[in-house]
């Protein structure tokens, strides 16, 4: 079966929005004399709603925080260093392999849009989406759940069959594949930690293997 459409994740995937994530947590629990939990924080990684690090840190130190405050600093810290990435290497190909073969493009992601249009922005990428779509906060709906896939798929009006998923975490491969989804797993340097052997192709970067090459592999 032709593959007619292309669906992305965001955070981690398009941008290394992962690293700087967690670096922002990190520099929070250390304020505080305190380490980020790596098998806590490995809970968050593509989803929503799975762990409150803000809480699991109030328990640590025992007392209740400036909730507000911190999470403003937190916030400015992580965004400083997301400002410095660029499109993960291999994304912009596989963007434009898309517009050259006519394949519908798609964000799915368990972020936000607000959080995705304002990275796009900057990134001069905005254009020739045929669909984002996101959790919005919404745990039900963000991964493992399959159902932003199958939103997705039913939105843009592809079969399952006749789509690729490219997912850079253990919860976002296991949303592509409860909905059917054809899914290559791309690491980055949070998600290489945690394994993606669920996807039926794992690459260290799609810069490693080009669209045609993808595409060629189902016919």
């Amino acid at each position: 079966m032709p593959v007619r459409a292309f669906l992305f994740d965001f955070d981690g995937l398009i941008l290394d929005t992962e690293v700087p994530s967690r670096a922002g947590w990190q520099w929070l629990y250390r304020e505080h004399g305190h380490e980020l939990p790596p098998e806590k924080w490995a809970l968050v990684v593509g989803t929503h709603g799975a762990w409150d690090p803000m809480a699991h840190l109030e328990q640590l130190v025992g007392a209740p925080l400036e909730r507000d405050v911190l999470n403003e600093r937190r916030y400015a810290h992580e965004l400083s260093l997301i400002e410095t990435e660029t499109l993960r290497p291999g994304v912009a190909e596989y963007l434009a392999a898309a517009r050259q073969h006519g394949l519908k493009r798609a964000i799915v992601s368990s972020s936000n849009v607000r959080w995705i249009d304002m990275h796009l922005r900057r990134l001069e990428e905005t254009v020739g989406w045929d669909l984002i779509l996101a959790a919005d906060h919404d745990p039900a709906r963000a991964k493992p759940a399959p159902t932003l896939y199958l939103e997705a798929l039913e939105a843009l009006g592809v079969a399952a069959g006749e789509a690729v998923a490219f997912e850079d975490s253990p919860n976002g491969i296991r949303a592509a594949k409860a909905a059917g989804i054809f899914c290559v797993g791309v690491p980055n340097g949070v998600t290489r930690e945690l394994g993606l052997d669920e996807a039926d192709l794992v690459l260290d970067s799609l810069a490693d293997l080009s669209p045609d090459e993808l595409l060629a592999r189902f016919g």
